[in-house]
């Protein structure tokens, strides 16, 4: 039988890090339930996307827009990508990188072409309420002739509910401005994210992080975020842009038009 009580303090710490070495690089191969994520492109939905336009309106006049209304994304490896150990320490050190739970990225499981099919019918859905969450703000501030408009949105292959809080802004912006006859940017470039309700509630997405870092990398100063996401928003934020939180679209544009008069509006 092998005693370590035979051996010297350094030959029996030498011969127990034997196995734990081992298990490390083990370990570091082993796939791990993970997907690591960095900052994505960014649209401007109030102009065009691949050459086409992001919104088209007809069936009611629009008006010509300054400014940008730029939705975010994140890029992430694949459901079906192998994730390692070194993958993941690395993505933790990095500010440029997200390591976030596979499942969170993609609930729908590991076949990419499900996945696919399931971003894109959540993009449709997102298109859908969005234009009825604007047209009904419309409505409801009394703005004539929204009753007959048509919208059509072209985002390619951006799959996800998260562009619809400005979709929503970017069929006001078109149709209504700030409601004075301004552009409801102000001029500004303006990112975000956040999914919107048919009755106009803003909700949380994930990659928050990631994604105020693509807004400054595209020129933007100021990014609108779900409310319950300012810490995460705030974990990364890069240097001069301006978090404001929002929960409802009417919130939202109140704020935007307060922006643009240099009144008072929230912050994280």
């Amino acid at each position: 039988m092998f005693s370590l009580s035979r051996l010297t303090r350094p030959k029996a710490l030498a011969v127990c890090a034997v196995p734990v070495i081992a298990l490390l690089a083990v370990a570091g191969f082993v796939p791990l339930p993970f997907s690591v994520a960095q900052p994505g492109s960014t649209a401007n939905v109030l102009g065009e996307y691949k050459g086409k336009p992001v919104i088209t309106v007809t069936g009611a006049p629009t008006r010509e827009t300054s400014g940008q209304l730029r939705m975010t994304t994140i890029v992430a490896t694949g459901p079906d990508m192998d994730v390692s150990l070194g993958d993941v320490v690395d993505g933790w050190f990095r500010t440029d990188r997200s390591v976030m739970p596979r499942d969170s990225v993609y609930p729908t499981g590991n076949d990419v072409k499900e996945v696919e099919k399931h971003n894109l019918g959540d993009m449709k859905k997102s298109q859908d309420t969005a234009t009825q969450s604007a047209l009904a703000y419309l409505k409801a501030e009394g703005v004539d002739g929204t009753d007959k408009a048509k919208v059509e949105v072209d985002l390619g292959n951006i799959g996800g509910p998260s562009a619809g809080l400005f979709l929503s802004l970017g069929i006001i912006d078109l149709l209504d401005g700030n409601g004075s006859g301004k552009d409801l940017t102000g001029g500004r470039n303006i990112a975000g994210t956040g999914t919107i309700s048919a009755d106009g509630k803003v909700g949380p997405v994930g990659g928050v992080s990631m994604k105020t870092q693509a807004a400054k990398r595209d020129g933007a100063s100021v990014f609108l975020v779900p409310e319950a996401e300012c810490e995460d928003a705030q974990a990364e934020k890069p240097k001069g842009l301006r978090l404001i939180p929002v929960t409802t679209l009417k919130d939202t544009v109140d704020a935007l038009r307060s922006l643009d008069r240099g009144g008072k509006v929230p912050s994280c």
